[in-house]
């Protein structure tokens, strides 16, 4: 069940938090808050399963695990930052000519 959750995490980042949100208290154990997860459903998802896969499963963030949550925050912000490729430069097409 947890690999269906991984590979579930790497495609649909926000569902995963959510079930995993539902059906334990993984996201409980590694912030001592509900503020944090919330946040990282909304801006940063991949970081915050990351965060909460190195505090559960790696004792805290420290030695690999930084690479892990480091590697999930630049992937947080590709997937943010591709939307922004695709956006036309100018909206009004007098400008574009």
């Amino acid at each position: 069940m947890q690999w269906l959750t991984a590979i579930l995490g790497l495609f649909f980042p926000r569902l995963a938090l959510a079930l995993i949100w539902l059906f334990s208290d993984y996201l409980g154990r590694a912030f001592e808050t509900t503020v944090w997860p919330l946040l990282g459903f909304l801006f940063m998802p991949f970081t915050t399963l990351a965060w909460a896969l190195a505090q559960n499963e790696g004792g805290g963030v420290h030695g690999v695990w930084i690479a892990v949550v480091v590697i999930a925050a630049l992937m947080d912000v590709g997937v943010i930052g591709r939307g922004a490729k695709k956006r036309p430069k100018h909206a009004c097409k007098a400008c574009r000519e």
